[in-house]
């Protein structure tokens, strides 16, 4: 079939525009987003919708990403389509923010698109996933571990801010759009860093989907139709979910109520949904929130538990059961800054400490040659003497931390360990780390230790040191 006949059917059927309706491309100058760039814009000249092309440039790639951005002006010009461009220094917000490369690009990427829809008055703003792409997201979220929301893949329509996001070509195959490339001479880039296999989604295409097509050369479709099919059933479940949110959660602003026994008496697959329906009212940064938290809040109604409890879900939300109700409300934001930095010394003859502020206690055991315990867990660690400066300093994050990671090249920040830890919010500002006199991160417990001061069997020197939070 045509793909631009696939593409205004997928729109029908699905609902992703009406006759007139202003939509901006987001096209990234990729055979994907060029080859949609050219369906919306032959249904723009039959008068059927208004388009406008918007294109980032993310300040990564300098030379690929300044070819990009003019291969997507002068093609937008040749089909008559009006081009909006930004270029942003993504490294220096990276910098600023803490934030990994792929989510600070989305972020400032979604909002430039957000703000030439606003600009233009567009209701929906077009992107250019397609199968291939479905197939890789339900297969990454398959390995990380993920329920039936995130079997659904990714959505053909969604809502955000006050426009629609819409995929209209979810159906098609990579194949099958470069073919479509070809047959009507569409230039287009390639990105160099889709080749970087550091990236997870790559390993999946480029390893993973690849081999595991051995044993089902339909996998991808396969994929694609469990996405389908979980959508689907997700939808519903949704639905039911919303229906008991109004009927038993008792709202204000900052905070959701509902009756142990209300919560208690629900299937748990409506017990989950509710709770994190909860969470999502209350915030819009609940993606680290686990599975294991989830089941901790609502584990808590159960007729057995305390009737007096409570625990910081994360994303600025704490959780309480307070006799028959469970309450969960927004933390004040004064109480997540309001953390004062805390540093403790530790000489060569230091045997304990305790930082008071975290509660966590230190015990350092200098052993002597031969002497060589193997940690039992990351809550223990060894260290060659005679390579650290004293004293060792016991604190907590400054803005900027990093660690020589072992068994990595480079360093990484600690805020990032943190976030893929999945270390709370406000467990974050006062969790210790170990640094020497000379500033180098040695340690931060329970996570990993650093490549500096490494023991091995000729150390006669051993520094022992086990952690534990109180």
């Amino acid at each position: 079939m045509n793909l631009r006949n696939e593409l205004e059917r997928t729109g029908t059927e699905r609902g992703l525009w009406t006759e007139g309706a202003r939509i901006v491309a987001a096209v990234s100058g990729g055979p994907d987003s060029m080859a949609l760039l050219h369906m919306l814009a032959a249904l723009a000249q039959e008068g059927k919708i208004s388009v406008i092309a918007a294109h980032v440039n993310h300040g990564f790639r300098i030379e690929e990403s300044a070819h990009e951005l003019e291969a997507v002006k002068t093609y937008a010009e040749k089909l008559g389509v009006p081009c909006e461009t930004a270029v942003l220094d993504l490294p220096s917000y990276i910098e600023e923010t803490g934030m990994n490369s792929q989510a600070a690009a989305r972020e400032k990427r979604y909002a430039y698109l957000h703000e030439i829809a606003e600009r233009y008055g567009a209701s929906r703003i077009a992107l250019a996933h397609h199968a291939d792409d479905q197939a890789e997201t339900v297969l990454m979220r398959v390995i990380r571990g993920t329920g039936l929301t995130g079997l659904a893949g990714i959505l053909s329509k969604r809502r955000e801010k006050n426009v629609e996001l819409i995929r209209p070509m979810l159906r098609m195959n990579k194949s099958d759009i470069l073919r479509y490339c070809e047959e009507h001479h569409i230039p287009y880039c390639t990105d160099s860093s889709n080749k970087e296999r550091h990236y997870f989604r790559n390993m999946i295409r480029l390893d993973i989907l690849p081999y595991l097509s051995r044993y089902n050369p339909q996998l991808s479709q396969s994929l694609h139709r469990l996405a389908d099919v979980a959508g689907a059933e997700d939808e519903w479940m949704e639905k039911q979910t919303e229906a008991l949110f109004a009927q038993l959660v008792t709202l204000s602003p900052n905070e959701c109520v509902v009756n142990v026994d209300d919560l208690s008496g629900l299937h748990v697959a409506l017990q989950r949904r509710l709770i994190k329906l909860i969470l999502s009212y209350l915030s819009k940064e609940t993606e680290k929130i686990s599975f294991e938290q989830i089941e901790t809040m609502r584990l808590a109604a159960a007729a057995q538990m305390p009737s007096t409890w409570r625990i910081d879900a994360g994303a600025g939300i704490r959780c309480a059961r307070e006799y028959n109700l469970m309450r969960w409300f927004r933390i004040p934001q004064q109480s997540l800054n309001d953390v004062s930095a805390y540093s403790y010394e530790v000489g060569r003859d230091g045997v304990s400490l305790k930082a008071d502020p975290c509660g966590w206690i230190f015990d350092f055991i200098r052993l002597t040659a031969g002497q060589h315990p193997r940690p039992a867990s990351r809550y223990e660690a060894c260290f060659d003497a005679s390579e650290l400066t004293y004293p060792l300093i016991v604190r907590n994050r400054r803005p900027g931390d990093r660690i020589q990671v072992l068994g990595l090249n480079g360093s990484k920040k600690v805020q990032d360990m943190f976030v893929d830890e999945k270390i709370a919010p406000l467990e974050r500002a006062l969790y210790p780390l170990l640094f020497d006199a000379e500033g180098r991160l040695l340690w931060i417990p329970g996570i990993r230790r650093s490549s500096h001061a490494l023991t091995e069997s000729h150390t006669k020197d051993v520094l022992f040191i086990r952690a534990q939070n109180e």
